[in-house]
């Protein structure tokens, strides 16, 4: 009777655990409608988070008559180069409250197209004034100006700036030093080289003109890579790095690729007229978009 008894709780617990240790249906199932519309997930696309399509909700700030295009962060604040105010504008990233609105070190008609962070200044692309100015991240100050022909959205490797020029045939990419803003490289890329990044190795650049991006080996500036873009996808534009993957903007979609080998992983639109996605930056949580022809950005 014991005997039977203990059987019978045995199979009892294997009826009530099985369902929970035995992979559902759901679980194997490729995503797709469930009975009442909504998708089946696979577990372990959310384990990695990437069941989703496109992040849809965006936080947008107005940025009124500054044709925003760079967008950087400084670790706690926004950073915008407005193209028509000739300015830059400081944001909260936790909020989007404006802090300050600076010159971009060359007057009304610089044309301030890129900015970038070194650890404690701003560094500006002024298209119009062919230079880059550097200020200081606490109050905005100009602390220096520095000749650049055709210089280019730019990025900070921890000791240089590295400045995109299409001012030659095939394009070109300036190693600056940050201390001084004297050039101690030059390095071939692409097509109209427009943007760069550092990913903690090395650097990326845009070539909008040849719709790649180009991989460069910061030490020393070898060319490692140039990635071709699906004919036009994006017309690249700015681009950032968030840790793992390079994200490039244009038109109205901003494109994620694989750090590691440049593949494409994902595309997300933003619903914008063609030509409107300009620069983007990570804030460590989300990417920020410029959206020239609106006068704002778009957190997303």
């Amino acid at each position: 009777m014991k005997n039977r008894l203990g059987l019978a709780l045995f199979l009892l617990c294997v009826v009530v655990l099985l369902p929970s240790r035995v992979p559902s249906s759901a679980q194997n199932a490729s995503p797709q409608a469930a009975a009442n519309g909504a998708p089946i997930l696979n577990p372990l696309k959310v384990a990695l988070l990437k069941w989703y399509k496109a992040n849809t909700v965006f936080t947008t700030f107005p940025l009124e008559g500054s044709g925003p295009i760079g967008v950087a962060f400084d670790g706690a604040n926004i950073w915008t180069a407005n193209y028509s105010g000739g300015t830059v504008t400081k944001l909260q990233a936790s909020d989007g409250t404006v802090l300050g609105k600076f010159s971009s070190g060359s007057g009304s008609g610089a044309g301030p197209y890129g900015v970038t962070f070194d650890g404690a200044n701003i560094w500006v692309w002024n298209q119009l004034a062919q230079n880059v100015a550097k200020l200081r991240a606490s109050d905005g100050t100009v602390l220096g100006t520095f000749p650049v022909p055709a210089p280019g959205w730019m990025t900070f490797d921890g000791a240089n700036i590295w400045v995109p020029s299409s001012n030659s045939p095939q394009g070109s990419v300036y190693k600056v030093r940050a201390s001084d803003g004297k050039v101690i490289g030059t390095f071939t890329v692409g097509s109209d080289p427009i943007a760069a990044a550092f990913d903690g190795e090395n650097v990326w650049v845009v070539n909008f003109g040849g719709n790649s991006v180009s991989k460069l080996r910061a030490s020393d500036g070898t060319q490692l890579a140039t990635i071709q873009l699906r004919p036009g996808s994006v017309m690249p534009f700015g681009l950032a790095f968030d840790g793992e993957n390079i994200w490039v903007t244009g038109q109205t979609h901003v494109v994620e690729l694989r750090a590691s080998d440049g593949m494409e992983i994902g595309a997300f639109r933003i619903t914008t007229p063609k030509g409107a996605t300009t620069g983007v930056a990570f804030d460590g949580a989300n990417l920020w978009v410029a959206l020239q022809n609106f006068n704002s950005v778009v957190k997303m």
